[in-house]
């Protein structure tokens, strides 16, 4: 078999130097700075800067609202991701069986991965508007007087819904390539061979579809730590209050509004080393119960 070489040994290196340097201007030299900043009290307009060591991050510790919001961020991610991929399978399973206007349907439910997360955090704050809002409305067919940005558990529980409709669309299309991925033997074979949908979903299907779940399942955890600010930035503008937020968000209000540099980059490093902790967990422990084939 032919393999494919370089004359000149520089050649790769040339073509990898552009990646290379993206990668090392927007996140090693960031996260250098963060590092760096967070070992420092800083004056916000840059006039000078005194080192206080590991102060940044005791000070932290010992705060009881910076670990009030770290619980609440564990639980929010917890949820988000939960929901995300549960709910992102059962549609993608649904669709799967389809035959008549199989492409619309799946358009249908993927066109909200275009919808940008400010969009999606305006679109939650209509549907739950306090006067008629539709999903106001629904609650309060119950007896609910649901009030988003007054009370702690309703913000919380529109936070949730809102992530979550925003990161199904991407579940969905990773989940519907990898059933139709799966080969039409084994499935026929499932068959003959089970004749409840429910466990030739188990024993078959999901085994076979555990290396996306496993991809997707890193992915949504750093989604719901990361990449919901703009959905949370969204609904809690000028309110956050006693609203709850995720460790991202306060890392923006205490270092843009607070203008506690130190403070906000030993936040940004904790981020960082519990994302990297949970990477590694997730490889080391969870990828040894995956098989690919």
């Amino acid at each position: 078999m032919k393999r494919a070489g370089f004359t000149n040994p520089w050649l790769p290196v040339l073509l990898l130097l552009p990646q290379l340097a993206i990668i090392c201007l927007f996140f090693y030299w960031p996260a250098w700075q963060a590092l760096k900043s967070s070992f420092f009290l800083q004056d916000p307009f840059g006039f000078g800067s005194v080192f206080v060591g590991w102060d940044n991050y005791t000070r932290l510790f010992r705060n009881e609202e910076y670990l009030r919001i770290a619980g609440f961020t564990v639980i929010f991610s917890v949820l988000v991701t939960f929901f995300s991929l549960a709910l992102a399978l059962l549609l993608a399973v649904k669709a799967d069986k389809v035959i008549r206007g199989a492409k619309t349907y799946r358009t249908l439910l993927m066109w909200v991965y275009a919808v940008a997360p400010p969009v999606a955090g305006f679109i939650t704050l209509i549907m739950f508007n306090q006067r008629w809002g539709p999903l106001t409305e629904f609650f309060a067919l119950f007896g609910w007087d649901f009030r988003v940005r007054l009370d702690y558990t309703d913000t919380a529980i529109a936070l949730v819904i809102a992530s979550v409709w925003k990161q199904i669309p991407v579940n969905f299309i990773f989940f519907l390539s990898g059933l139709q991925s799966i080969p039409r033997a084994v499935r026929e074979a499932a068959l003959i061979d089970n004749r409840s949908a429910f466990g030739r979903f188990w024993t078959v299907t999901f085994p076979l579809l555990a290396p996306t779940g496993f991809f997707l399942l890193i992915i949504n955890i750093t989604y719901a730590l990361f990449d919901t600010f703009g959905t949370i930035d969204t609904i809690l503008r000028n309110n956050p209050g006693d609203n709850p937020i995720t460790l991202v968000y306060k890392v923006y209000l205490d270092g843009f509004r607070g203008q506690d540099m130190g403070g906000s980059s030993a936040q940004s490093v904790i981020l960082m080393v519990l994302v990297l902790a949970l990477t590694i967990f997730q490889f080391r422990m969870v990828e040894r119960r995956i098989h690919y084939t």
